[in-house]
Formats: C-alpha cells, sequence, structure tokens
C-alpha cells in the first residue's frame, strides 16, 4: 500500500510539472498552462534554466569545479591535491571536496566500467602518503557501495564496505588529527550495522577533532533514525542535544529541522502537517541558524535548500523565494538529491515558490537582491 501512495504522489509532481500556477486575483493558487501569461515564470526573476542547473554541489565552489575540470580533462591528480592540501583539515569546505571528488571518481566508474577515475588511480599509486588521495578513496568506495553494489545486504555491498573501512583506517594515520576518515566511516557504520557501543566509539573520535561539524551531524544523524539503527525519538534526542550546544552562529541549531526531514511519512497526505508545532518549531530553528551564520559557511546552503522545501510546503511564500535567491543554480542538497532527477525536483518547488509570492503580490522589483 505504501507503494501505491508513494506512485500517487510521483503522479500528482509531474501534473504539477505539466501545468503550473498562478493567482491573478483572489481565489488562492490555480492550475493554468504553462504557456498562459497568468503562468509565474521564474526566469523573470533571473533563476537559471533547470537544464543548466548543477546537481554535483550545493553552492558556488569555483575553486572546486577549477580542481575537478582539471583532473577530469587532463587525467592528472595534482590540481586535486593541491585544493585539499589548502583546504583546512577541521572545516566543513574540506569533507565537502573530499566528497565531491569521491563522488566524480565514482560517476565516471559507473560511465566507464574499468576505465574511469584514471587519475584518483594514479593519485593512490604515485602518491601513498598523500592524506588526501587516502581521503578520496575511502570516500569513493562508500559511493560505490551504497550507488553500484547491488543494494544494502548484499554480500558486494559488505565487501565494499569493508574495504572502505579498511581505507578509512589508512587514512586516518596519515593525518591523526584530520576528522574527514572518522566522518567518512559514520556512512560505513550505517551500512555494516555497527552496534551503538560500536557507533559511540567511532563519534567521540569525530567530535575529538571537530565538536561543531555540520556535516559530521548530518552523517551521524542518518544512523539514529528509525529507518536505520535508531528510532524517531533517538534521532530527534541526537538534533535537539546537538542544537542545544551549538555555539553562536553555528547551523547546529538546524538539525532538527534534519531531524523532521529523515523521519517523514513516505506520503504526507494532510497540509496540516506542515503547520504542526513540531515542523514550526524545527523551521524557526531553522531559520534562526540561517540568519546568525558567517555568509561564508560552506553549509549554509544545505540548510537553505531543505528550508525551501518545508517553506513552501507551509506556504511561506516569501521566506521560501528568499531562500531560492540565495540557493538558485545548485542543486547538489537534500532534498533534491534524494530524488531521481534533482533538478526537476527543485524546479518544481522553485516554481511553487515564485507563484505563491507573485499570488500575494510579489513581483521582480520587490525581492531583494
Amino acid at each position: 500500500m505504501e507503494i501505491v501512495w508513494l506512485l500517487f504522489s510521483i503522479a500528482w509532481i509531474a501534473v504539477i510539472v505539466a501545468v503550473f500556477v498562478r493567482r491573478k486575483r483572489g481565489g488562492g493558487l490555480r492550475l493554468v498552462s504553462p504557456s498562459s501569461p497568468d503562468a509565474a515564470d521564474p526566469a523573470d526573476y533571473g533563476f537559471d534554466r533547470q537544464e543548466d542547473l548543477d546537481i554535483r554541489i550545493p553552492g558556488p565552489d569555483q575553486d572546486l569545479m577549477d580542481a575537478l575540470d582539471n583532473v577530469q580533462r587532463t587525467g592528472q591528480w595534482q590540481a586535486a591535491s593541491q585544493l585539499l592540501a589548502g583546504t583546512p583539515a577541521e572545516g566543513e569546505q574540506r569533507w565537502q571536496r573530499v566528497q565531491a571528488f569521491g563522488g566524480s571518481a565514482a560517476l565516471e566508474l559507473v560511465q566507464q566500467p574499468g576505465v574511469g577515475a584514471q587519475w584518483l588511480k594514479a593519485w593512490r599509486l604515485e602518491a601513498e602518503k598523500d592524506a588526501g588521495g587516502a581521503q578520496v578513496h575511502a570516500e569513493l568506495l562508500v559511493q560505490q557501495a551504497w550507488r553500484a553494489s547491488g543494494g544494502v545486504g548484499t554480500t558486494d555491498h559488505r565487501i565494499i564496505l569493508e574495504e572502505a573501512r579498511e581505507a578509512c583506517r589508512k587514512a586516518s594515520l596519515l593525518a591523526p588529527g584530520d576528522p574527514v576518515p572518522y566522518i567518512t566511516e559514520l556512512a560505513i557504520a550505517r551500512g555494516l550495522a555497527y552496534s551503538e557501543a560500536e557507533f559511540d566509539v567511532l563519534w567521540a573520535k569525530v567530535i575529538d577533532r571537530a565538536p561543531a561539524h555540520m556535516g559530521a551531524h548530518l552523517a551521524a544523524l542518518h544512523y539514529w533514525c528509525e529507518k536505520w539503527h535508531g528510532s524517531r525519538e533517538k534521532a530527534d534526542a541526537f538534533a535537539h542535544a546537538a542544537a542545544a550546544r551549538a555555539p553562536q552562529g553555528s547551523l547546529l541549531a538546524a538539525l532538527p529541522l534534519f531531524s523532521v526531514y529523515e523521519n517523514l511519512p513516505d506520503v504526507v497526505l494532510t497540509g496540516s502537517f506542515y503547520q504542526s508545532a513540531v515542523v514550526t518549531r524545527a523551521v524557526e530553528g531553522a531559520l534562526y541558524a540561517v540568519h546568525t551564520a558567517r555568509p561564508d559557511d560552506p553549509m549554509l546552503a544545505h540548510v537553505r535548500h531543505l528550508l525551501l522545501s518545508f517553506l513552501v510546503n507551509m506556504k511561506r511564500w516569501a521566506e521560501a523565494m528568499e531562500q531560492v535567491r540565495h540557493v538558485d543554480g545548485y542543486v547538489g542538497a537534500l532534498p533534491w538529491s534524494a530524488s531521481p532527477d534533482p533538478a526537476e525536483h527543485y524546479a518544481v518547488f522553485r516554481a511553487l515558490a515564485v507563484a505563491g509570492y507573485e499570488a500575494n503580490g510579489g513581483s521582480p522589483a520587490t525581492l531583494p537582491h
């Protein structure tokens, strides 16, 4: 029955994509043809076309894009190594960049089995002591396990995760104070079903090195969710404890919203869910985190993307448009990255935000720049 409702939900989203909305006067939002003069048009705001949205990263990182382009174009690993060597170990950005390089290598191997990602193979052979290369290799194995191993619980999935765990161990020896290998292992812990005691030991290693690392907390939150090895109560407790001890300016105050998202039912059939006290508190906490965070915090885009999806469902159009204004152009973040077509998923919510904004008197002229 859950599958039936899920298919129904997907079909409804397809309808929204096909015919979309705007209100000229009274009566709320209504369906119109995309060619109608009443149709809300995100392009009026200077937003990127759907086909131009970058699904690889949540927000701009030109240095990363330049390095990725270089290694893919030349087959040489040095640009990636230099970028990671110049990225602080304890920060969010290093973790994101390791993920990006590992994900790029994993995608190349899917597209060209046995041939892709030669630059990473050369990196490991020619610079065995390079901590960055070891971390990217461990991340590659994790992504291979989740993407191309036949699924959770299969023999191949477990074998690759065991190999990834050994790669994390080697990477941690090359840079003892770097939290990245331990953060990578958090995904392995989820896949290999570490006991709570084993997970706590691993988590202690992470927070000893980076106590306020938002990316690490998001990775750990997966473990504590009901669909993995915890429960809604344990996930909420973890998220709220992290938010409570978050230093001023930390995005950890937004963690309860990610817990709500991770524990969403497969299909939400009533709008009142998004008006509930639980959702409202989590959204307000995330908005507070966004408003007090550093503008250059690498995790800020992640929070804005998730906020956008909730604010649209809550019909808080102006606040939703504020998130679009900051994140448009990049969709490599939840909830879009969980979709088979991240760009389309994001474009639907962006169109809803534009339509709702205009239905309540907004226009390109009234949106702050």
